[in-house]
């Protein structure tokens, strides 16, 4: 029997959704509590690979297994034995045939900045940082070169949006991502928010296709996995959990589409 699942997770804790030898990874404590309720071993296999500090809402993995158990222990008795930063949210058996990661036609992700002198506290692990003002209008014209299908090389497709106030947020949507992209293109605009470079510059990396010439990579605290899309024959319960518009975001708010 193949079961699908629903999670969410503070990554502040793990080394990544992916298995690591000194048991850190959110699939470790996934695949631990499975085989407790299955009482044999259990192997997940997650949607996407969310790197070291990266927080998902909704997460979707699956698992193989002989033990019939009602779809109440998947999740109840899966988080009962789970650490609080990982929940699971809903559990449902599934075809043999469905995969987690490529059965999988798109992928969701918001990034929450905080554009502020002094860094965060309360909101330390959860939100990316930048100390100095940055132009919400340069950047949402940047990311304009981000639409569409791109060879996205230069970042190592995205739809991306910004609110304005004490935080920027970016929502990217795509049906791949490469290792860091997200963190790499957010880091790139910031280079065009505190104007160290032209919003035209995005495109020519976008262009030119190196990754020498983008910016560093940003930090993880501020990444969340929001959602996977799924083709509808596969019948699954929400696989979208957006942050709200207003999360962590105090004062006047701008869409940037």
């Amino acid at each position: 029997m193949r079961i699908a699942l629903g999670l969410e997770y503070d990554g502040a804790s793990f080394h990544g959704w992916q298995s690591q030898a000194d048991g850190s990874g959110v699939q470790d404590a996934v695949e631990k509590a499975l085989a407790q309720i299955a009482n044999a071993p259990v192997s997940a296999i997650g949607a996407g690979r969310t790197d070291s500090g990266v927080h998902a809402t909704m997460q979707i993995a699956h698992f193989d297994t002989d033990a019939l158990r009602p779809d109440s222990a998947w999740v109840r008795g899966v988080n009962a034995l789970l650490p609080d930063a990982i929940a699971v949210l809903w559990a449902m058996p599934v075809s043999v045939e469905f995969h987690a990661r490529f059965s999988a036609t798109g992928r969701h992700y918001t990034y929450l900045l905080v554009d502020c002198p002094v860094r965060p506290a309360l909101r330390s692990g959860k939100v990316g940082w930048y100390h100095l003002p940055l132009s919400v209008e340069a950047m949402r014209e940047a990311a304009e070169a981000l639409y569409g299908k791109r060879d996205f090389s230069a970042f190592r497709a995205a739809e991306c949006q910004a609110h304005e106030g004490s935080m920027v947020r970016f929502d990217f949507h795509a049906d791949g991502f490469l290792h860091h992209m997200i963190r790499n293109i957010v880091g790139s605009l910031v280079y065009v928010g505190n104007g160290r470079k032209p919003p035209s510059w995005i495109a020519e990396l976008v262009a030119g296709r190196d990754r020498t010439r983008a910016a560093p990579t940003f930090s993880s605290a501020g990444l969340y996995l929001t959602g996977v899309d799924y083709p509808v024959r596969w019948n699954l319960p929400a696989t979208l959990a957006p942050l709200p518009p207003l999360a962590f975001t105090p004062g006047q708010h701008a869409n940037a589409r």
